[in-house]
């Protein structure tokens, strides 16, 4: 669910990559692979013995969500890897679509990405959408899972949910300094289509029992788990990251007191030394 827009005072910039560093002046290779009838584009760095995979949000890919985590994340204790899911960034074709599965189904093409690059066990960073994703993905393959870090992800939509995210749905009312980069990254038809879709997939799962999006998977997640939540983020409200912690038996949660939807990228070292901390228990 992550974005890039300031409308009625829900969310300042969510997306930002720093200025003084780009992602294409790292040292960071790149490449696709065929998994499951697409071919995934990813992004890859660090030569540690610990991999993990970095999960963006909606409309989101490695280049645009995690700049700082590929840069400064240590590239000797880790050997990080950001996808773009399909129909997301490079990832394309095919065009995105959302069936009713299609949480589960960007976490299965997560893992099997993995295991195709060569990685026997991994651990999951998952940003909004993609910390569903990492969720689902932990519950669904417990052998495979190291640790899980999410923030700004839910397990259910209430009708507050909702409420968001009808009122983000129209990207004729972000900024254009928010709207460019989408823009730029996939036109204007094929970023406002797919916006609309994904906010109509997202709020349908309000009519499923109890707003369930993986919520009777929690108790299946068997590694420890991080969950940050940023106590100004207006995108998700705390009840969420509560819900988390209260249903996954091994799981922490830490409250960043100035962080909002895009903690990890507005406040990258305190967010990068937290999880660097947490994957090395």
């Amino acid at each position: 669910m992550a974005t890039r827009f300031c409308i009625r005072g829900l969310l300042t910039v969510v997306r930002t990559v720093p200025a003084t560093r780009s992602v294409s002046s790292m040292c960071v290779s790149s490449g696709r692979r065929a998994v499951n009838g697409v071919d995934l584009f990813y992004m890859r760095t660090g030569e540690g013995d610990h991999p993990i995979l970095l999960l963006p949000g909606v409309l989101g890919s490695g280049h645009t969500d995690f700049a700082p985590q590929l840069d400064k994340l240590d590239k000797r204790r880790f050997t990080v890897v950001a996808w773009d899911p399909r129909g997301y960034g490079r990832s394309r074709p095919p065009h995105r679509d959302f069936p009713p599965d299609f949480f589960h189904r960007d976490a299965k093409d997560a893992v099997d990405l993995m295991q195709a690059l060569g990685f026997r066990r991994f651990s999951l960073l998952g940003w909004s959408d993609g910390g569903v994703t990492a969720l689902i993905a932990a519950a669904v393959n417990p052998t495979l899972i190291r640790r899980v870090v999410v923030w700004g992800a839910n397990a259910y939509v209430s009708e507050q949910d909702v409420q968001i995210y009808n009122a983000i749905r129209d990207t004729s009312l972000w900024s254009e300094r928010m709207r460019q980069p989408m823009v730029e990254m996939y036109g204007v038809q094929y970023f406002t289509h797919t916006w609309g879709k994904w906010v109509d997939a997202i709020c349908q799962f309000k009519s499923r029992p109890q707003g369930s999006i993986c919520r009777e998977l929690l108790q299946l997640i068997d590694c420890p788990t991080l969950i940050v939540h940023g106590a100004k983020d207006s995108l998700v409200p705390s009840f969420h990251p509560e819900f988390l912690l209260h249903n996954i038996h091994s799981s922490r949660l830490h409250v960043m007191s100035e962080g909002k939807h895009n903690l990890h990228l507005r406040f990258a070292t305190e967010f990068n030394s937290l999880v660097e901390d947490f994957l090395s228990q």
